[in-house]
């Protein structure tokens, strides 16, 4: 859309042969709102979200005793000059498709190889009704996901280190969910071994779970892969009661094992870059995957305003000049949070507790919620 937005004669290719409202709840921080914004869908988002008003906060694993609570809604408006919202994924996924022009999309083309030359690149794509189909284009942005295809043009296999832990998550009708839950809050539980995570979605109709346990023997990394409500029960059945009350409203869970990646050294090789989890597959726990996929898109955009067949090569190593170290950097602080999460009972949680009652985390991510990514093309 941003590259839409900026006169480039652009193809979506999708490999899902419709666009099923799959996913569940994502945060949708101050510095992904503004860009959405630009896309002009920001009052459709805040007419399908929950705007996060009161709090984002932490509670106890045994009792729900409120460790910290950062105040959000109008705070975050000052510091960001944008709210933060809790959305489900299909329906952000709707407001963005509504703002692309259907012609410029593509169904059921999965891609399967990538080759360039001097002056184009072409793309082979499979599709389900059979054979495959070929494109030629002036660039190549590969934004196909944890597992990209494209990625491997650009750059040599990614290892994929598994982190011992497995995340459950489902959606429960919040007519059926304990009040707690149906706050406009980010609620966050730690505990030793586990976190639990629950917040409002679809203008509150329901309320989004994810819980991160130990993995045990579950390998698998799809957010489709079905789970069992009675595992997940399990693990949570000596915390908080209103957690229990919380599972016992779920019908269905999916459960994923969680993997984790080194940064890239390169994103960009000729005419073929990366984009969202194909250049910088995230871990869960700083939220930003999806955002920093919109900034990338963002930044692109304005790398190749104005330029032509010719030119390309140098606006898709500027694009990478400019987003690799941030994203790398968001990257890497992802990185081990759950091991704090997760402390055990003892002086050790009990220090981390300390820290998160004098903290101010909205204040100190500045770095993260309030970048800029304008000035960044103008530097």
């Amino acid at each position: 859309m941003f590259l839409h937005q900026a006169g480039m004669d652009v193809t979506v290719y999708e490999q899902a042969p419709a666009l099923a409202p799959l996913g569940a709840g994502i945060v949708v921080a101050p510095n992904m709102v503004r860009l959405i914004r630009k896309l002009g869908v920001a009052s459709e988002l805040a007419a399908c979200a929950v705007r996060l008003e009161d709090a984002w906060e932490f509670r106890r694993w045994t009792d729900g005793r409120v460790l910290f609570v950062q105040p959000m809604g109008e705070e975050c408006e000052r510091l960001y000059g944008a709210p933060c919202y809790v959305a489900h994924r299909a329906d952000l996924l709707a407001l963005l498709s509504r703002a692309l022009p259907r012609q410029l999309l593509r169904l059921d083309h999965r891609c399967v190889a990538v080759e360039q030359r001097e002056h184009d690149a072409t793309l082979t794509f499979a599709r389900r009704t059979g054979g495959t189909t070929s494109v030629t284009a002036d660039v190549v942005v590969g934004a196909d996901g944890i597992h990209s295809v494209i990625r491997q043009a650009v750059a040599s296999n990614l290892v994929a280190r598994f982190s011992g832990i497995c995340a459950f998550r489902c959606l429960v009708p919040a007519e059926a969910a304990p009040e707690l839950a149906g706050r406009p809050v980010q609620t966050l539980w730690l505990g030793p071994g586990r976190h639990f995570v629950h917040y409002p979605i679809s203008g509150g109709r329901l309320i989004n779970v994810v819980a991160f346990v130990p993995a045990g023997d579950w390998r698998t990394e799809s957010w489709t892969a079905d789970g069992e409500i009675a595992d997940l029960r399990a693990e949570f059945e000596a915390w908080d009661a209103r957690l229990g009350q919380l599972i016992a409203a779920a019908t269905s869970t999916k459960r994923w094992a969680v993997y984790d990646r080194d940064p890239l050294a390169r994103w960009t090789d000729g005419r073929i870059t990366l984009l969202g989890d194909a250049a910088h597959p995230m871990l869960p726990f700083f939220a930003q995957g999806a955002a920093q996929a919109l900034e990338d898109a963002a930044v692109l955009a304005g790398c190749l305003r104005g330029s032509n067949a010719d030119s390309v090569r140098c606006a898709l190593q500027r694009y990478e000049h400019l987003r690799r170290p941030r994203a790398t950097h968001v990257q890497l602080m992802s990185r081990g949070r759950e091991l704090q999460n997760h402390l055990p009972d003892g002086p050790e949680q009990e220090a981390r507790d300390a820290r998160l009652a004098s903290g101010q985390p909205l204040h100190q991510n500045a770095w993260l919620y309030g970048h800029d990514v304008e000035a960044d093309l103008g530097a």
